[in-house]
Parts: C-alpha cells; structure tokens; sequence
C-alpha cells in the first residue's frame, strides 16, 4: 500500500500548530510528575505565549495591503512630478531667456524630488518596520521565559543527592527531589528551553529581516548555553550515580 504524501512543507519549515501540540504535552507531563510545581506554571505561560506567537506568525506572513496600495500611489506620484518637471526643463531650455527663472524652478522641483523619494522610501520600508515591532515584541517575551526557566533550575543542584550529609543552612532553598526526580526536572526545564527556542525561529520563518534576526539568534545562543549548563547537571547525576537505563517513553 502506498503511502499518502505528506502535506507540502511538513518537513522543510516549523509548524506552529505542532510545536504548540507539544508545549501543551509538556505542561501535562510537568503537572503529572510534579503537581503544582512552579515549573508546571512556567509551561503553562509558555503555552499561552504560544498561542499569542501563532496569531503574530500569521500576521507577519500577510501582507499589509493599505501600506502597499500607499506606498504604490507616492511612486506614481514621484514619477508624475519628475515627468512634469522634466517638461519644464525642455521648454525653459528652448527660451534662454529665461534662464534666471529656469535655475530658479530647477533648484525648487529638485528639493521637491528630493523630499517625495524620501517619503516614497518611508511609505516602502513601513510594513517591514512595522511587521519588526510586532516580532521584537514577542521576542522580548520569550527571552523573559527563558530567563524564568533558569531560575527554576538554578538550586537543583546535583550535590545534594550526591552528599546528602551535608549540613543546610536557614537560608538554604528546600531541597525534596531525588536522583530520578531531579534528573526528569531538569530535562523538563530543557525542553521548554529547546522549545521557546523554537517559537522564537517562527519569527523568521516568514520575515526576512536582519534585526529580528539578529534577536533569535540571541534567544537560540542563551537558551543553548543554559540547556548545555542543564545537560552538565544530568551528566553529573548519570555519571556519579550510575542509574539502568532510562525508559524511551516519558511522561
């Protein structure tokens, strides 16, 4: 039986629908393990920013068609105006004798062209502008997120189920989680990291812009470098506390 093709796309670009799919699997999974962890909020906030990212993806893939139709009628009008003065020039050259007058209207008209291809370029670059602020907002919530995941893994510390004999202080944060469970904690905290990573890249996926860009590149780069601090926790946990091996199905 031959199988049916699969959607066009469904493997060479993200789709928002499924990357949301697996944010909410996620905070089900966090819940289960850990009811009413804080964790399991953080998820729950990265799934409705989620929401929220989708609805920016799918207006950042339209087209603004007032700012074209605008920006269409200052060319026409620019053409229109260099047309005309054009015109000008040719009947002022036929007559020198109005030269003085010619010089004068010349200087004038081309401060005018100057002015209308500037706002010709404004009209232009303002739906690329606009679409930037509305990515870079939602860029800067997502960094916010990233940044809130790793202050929930910064006391998961693997020393205190490698020494648990050591002494804790009043200020200490209170330690409940054992080898297993820390373990599954912060692979946790590395997922919502990988996929606020994710929702991040959805920006650029349909707008080519050096500045949004730019801003993902810096999501992608901090979330790696925190989920590269997570997988060093892990490591330390699987190494100094040999554990069977993990099952391939996760909650």
């Amino acid at each position: 039986m031959i199988p049916a093709p699969e959607p066009r796309g469904a493997y060479g670009e993200l789709q928002p629908g499924l990357i949301i799919a697996t944010i909410q699997r996620l905070e089900q999974r966090i819940e289960e393990r850990f009811p009413g962890a804080g964790l399991g909020r953080v998820a729950a906030e990265l799934y409705r920013v989620a929401a929220q990212t989708e609805a920016t993806i799918d207006r950042l893939r339209r087209p603004i068609w007032a700012l074209r139709i605008a920006a269409v009628l200052g060319v026409v009008t620019l053409l229109g105006f260099a047309l005309w003065l054009g015109s000008l020039l040719l009947r002022a050259a036929v007559d020198l004798r109005n030269l003085s007058e010619f010089l004068q209207g010349f200087d004038a008209g081309l401060n005018n062209v100057v002015f209308l291809a500037i706002s010709v370029f404004f009209l232009v670059t303002i739906e690329e502008r606009v679409k930037r602020r509305w990515a870079l907002r939602a860029l800067h919530r997502l960094r916010s997120i990233v940044h809130i995941v790793d202050m929930h893994q910064l006391t998961k510390d693997p020393q205190h189920v490698l020494d648990g004999a050591q002494p804790a202080t009043a200020s200490s944060p209170r330690r409940t989680l054992n080898r297993v469970q820390l373990a599954r904690y912060l692979d946790y905290c590395s997922e919502l990291l990988s996929l606020a990573s994710k929702l991040a890249a959805l920006h650029v996926q349909y707008l080519n812009d050096p500045v949004v860009l730019d801003a993902v590149n810096d999501i992608e780069t901090l979330a790696s470098a925190l989920s590269n601090k997570i997988w060093q926790k892990i490591m330390i946990l699987d190494t100094v506390v040999p554990q069977g091996p993990r099952p391939s199905s996760r909650l």
